[in-house]
Formats: C-alpha cells, sequence, structure tokens
C-alpha cells in the first residue's frame, strides 16, 4: 500500500447520538506509521512506507472521544495490522555482506566469489568460495523464481553457465596461465517473470600452477631473543644477534618462496596479544609488557591461501637481561650452560672436600678424647714403653739371668 492511502475506518457509536472524535493514541507500538486528517471521518491514512522484510505486524490504538459534552466519554479500539509481502524487492547473492545495519534497515552488497583452477583443469565443476554461487528474491515471502546467465567473461565459451542453478563449468583448459592469469565473470540473477529486477555478482578464477609440494619448515623449533627494554615494539633476534625470519618453504616455486603463504601465530597460555608475525615471517614482540627471564613459546602455522595446505613450527623465545649479550650460535649456548654447569660442578665438590675434612678432624678429636679417658695406670704403663700385661722382673730371676 502507497503512503498517504487510507488503510481503514473505525466508527464508534453514542447512544446519545453525541459528536465523536477519533485521534491515535501516540504511545502505540506502531503510532509513527499512522495518522488521523480528520478526526471525525475515522479513516486512518498510512504515513510512512510498510517493509514486509523488516516488521510483518503493525499494532496501534484509536480512541473515540466526545467532543460536546463536558464528561467528555471515551473508548478505545486496539487494531492490528498484518503487512503482506508485495513484489518490491530486488534479488540478492548470497551470503550478504551487510554494509549498513539498524534495528529496521540493513543495506548488503554483493559477495566476490573466487576459485583457483590450473592449466591441466577442464570439464570440470568450479567450486566458489563463498559458495555456492546463489541469489534469492528480496522479497522472503514470494521467493520468485530466478534465472541466471554471464553477461561478460566467459572467454568465448571457455566457461559455462546453468541457468537454473548458477553452476558454471570450466570447459576448456587454460594454455598459458603467463598470459592468462585470471578471468572476470559478470553473473547476473534475474527475476524470472520480471527480468527487470535483477542483480549483479563478480566471480574470479585465478589460474595457478599446479600443486605438488606441500610447504614445510626446515626447522621444528626456532631460537628468539629479546633483551629487556621499554620500547612499544621490538623484533625478536636470533643467534648472532640478526631478525629471526620464520619462511616456509615451498618447492614448487624456484626460489621456494611461496608468496601466497599467510603466517598466524598461536600463542600460549598468557602470550596473547605480545606477539605478531608479519607476512614476511618477522616476529615482533611488545616489549614493554615483558620481563627478564621470561619463555614463551608460540606456534607459527604456514598456510597456502591457493591449496588450502598447511606446515607448522615452533618458536622458544627467551627474555635476556639488559646488557646481556644474545648468544652466537647455539654451540656458543650450549657451552654458556657447560660452563655453568661446570662451575656448579666445582662448587659442588669444595663443599665436598670441605665436609669431608670436617669428618676427619671430628673422628681425631673423638679419638683423643677416649685416649685421655683411659685408666691413669695404664697411661703411666704405655708412658714407660711397658705393656700393662707384662710383670717386672724379680731380683732372684734377675740373678740368676746374671750368672748364667
Amino acid at each position: 500500500m502507497a503512503v498517504n492511502s487510507v488503510v481503514f475506518t473505525v466508527k464508534a457509536k453514542d447512544a446519545d447520538g453525541d459528536t465523536i472524535t477519533y485521534l491515535t493514541d501516540k504511545s502505540s507500538p506502531d503510532a509513527s506509521y499512522f495518522r488521523i486528517d480528520l478526526p471525525n471521518s475515522g479513516m486512518v491514512i498510512l504515513d510512512k512506507p510498510l517493509d514486509f522484510e523488516t516488521k510483518t505486524q503493525l499494532l496501534v490504538v484509536i480512541y473515540a472521544v466526545e467532543m460536546n459534552t463536558k464528561e467528555k466519554y471515551s473508548t478505545t479500539a486496539k487494531v492490528t495490522v498484518n503487512v503482506l509481502d508485495g513484489d518490491d524487492q530486488y534479488p540478492q547473492f548470497l551470503p550478504c555482506s551487510p554494509v549498513y545495519e539498524d534495528s529496521d534497515h540493513a543495506i548488503c552488497t554483493n559477495p566476490v566469489y573466487t576459485v583457483n583452477i590450473t592449466e591441466t583443469d577442464e570439464d570440470t565443476v568450479l567450486y566458489f568460495s563463498p559458495g555456492p554461487i546463489h541469489a534469492e528474491d528480496g522479497d522472503k515471502d514470494i521467493q520468485t523464481p530466478l534465472v541466471y546467465s554471464i553477461l561478460s567473461g566467459d572467454d568465448n565459451g571457455r566457461f559455462t553457465l546453468d541457468h537454473e542453478t548458477g553452476e558454471i563449468t570450466l570447459l576448456q583448459r587454460v594454455e598459458n596461465r603467463l598470459l592468462t592469469p585470471s578471468f572476470r565473470l559478470r553473473i547476473m540473477a534475474a527475476q524470472l517473470n520480471d527480468p527487470k529486477k535483477y542483480s549483479v555478482a563478480t566471480a574470479l578464477v585465478h589460474v595457478i600452477s599446479e600443486n605438488r609440494f606441500a610447504p614445510y619448515f626446515n626447522k621444528t623449533v626456532y631460537k628468539g631473543f629479546l633483551i629487556e627494554n621499554v620500547s612499544p615494539a621490538t623484533l625478536v633476534s636470533t643467534y648472532g644477534n640478526q631478525v629471526l625470519v620464520v619462511q616456509a618453504i615451498d618447492r614448487d616455486f624456484k626460489d621456494e618462496i611461496n608468496p601466497k603463504v599467510h603466517y598466524t601465530l598461536h600463542p600460549m597460555m598468557g602470550t596473547n596479544k605480545l606477539y605478531h608475525i608479519t607476512q614476511d615471517g618477522i616476529v615482533i614482540a611488545k616489549t614493554d609488557r615483558l620481563r627478564a627471564f621470561d619463555r614463551h613459546i608460540l606456534e607459527v602455522i604456514a598456510t597456502d591461501e591457493e591449496s588450502g595446505e598447511t606446515a607448522r613450527a615452533s618458536v622458544d623465545i627467551e627474555v635476556l637481561q639488559r646488557g646481556q649479550p644474545v648468544p652466537r650460535s647455539p654451540f656458543e649456548e650450549e657451552r654458556l650452560f657447560g660452563d655453568m654447569n661446570a662451575g656448579m660442578a666445582g662448587v659442588i665438590a669444595a663443599l665436598v672436600l670441605i665436609v669431608a675434612m670436617t669428618a676427619l678432624f671430628l673422628l681425631l678429636w673423638l679419638a683423643k678424647i677416649r685416649r685421655e679417658r683411659r685408666d691413669p695406670a695404664d697411661r703411666g704403663s704405655v708412658a714407660l714403653g711397658k705393656h700393662p700385661n707384662v710383670e717386672e722382673s724379680s731380683p732372684i730371676s734377675h740373678r740368676h739371668i746374671q750368672w748364667e
């Protein structure tokens, strides 16, 4: 129904035959949709456009009031207006990409569909992302059938399209991807009963080299170092104070560098938002939030955006004290740890020697105490050089021995 049309008419009866005036209750949920221009007529007029896609039912309260009496008696009528769908919307390709949204309306743009093919592909159905290519009538309650067609970009019949489903098929293979690296197709979806109501979307076909090798990292663990400082951001270094570069290798390329590889970091607990990796594989840290002796282990994932294949590795990052040099090589780090272990071993050996000498001193001291506590007679005998059990020889025996 058009704006300024009479939506409905209300009529109230009064047994006294008094003059009745009609007005809308402005506090009604949907009073803004309606107005009454002639207060005595009861004709309710549509004041703003109806939109089935955002509101299918409206509620308004109408007052009937005596105007020529002192009492001003009144009554009310609650009116529910059901909104029917009309063919006023154009087709919309899905998924909807909203550029504006509020409580009543949403404005969408058509998506851009993409797919990758190789020089060897032909006579094959293309599966786009997002996909499949599909549009719907904007009038949700009508859902008029649509017809699909290629407006441009079919490259002389290289691509064909199913007019009912929107499915696109590659009929002829691409001879040289360097000469034709991509194709841009313009797809139209129009209402079958009204071709003037249509929508257009773009489908991009990228020609890539045949993928034979998955990307991989040449290390399972990359070692990184940071020196404690107050800078908001610092590049993570590796041995020799060189910038740490975490880069996947792809043997499908001559230089083994795949420009379509995308890097992401998956930090462990407590390290979220502390580190960022660029698409060149350089790791950046928020240094002002790190402290000396911190150690973080991160997982880095390299994803080939063309094939979807992934590679994973770990990054082990240590935060050094101010003034502490970055190790020149992993062997130097092992040597430093070895020296530390040797120093610890020397300390332990010294402690063992001190304990042993202390024990020996205690043993000697205890032996001396025991000797001093023996019988005095025994001590005298020992002092004379005689065993205490040897009796002294009698004079007779002594003379006898001399005579003989």
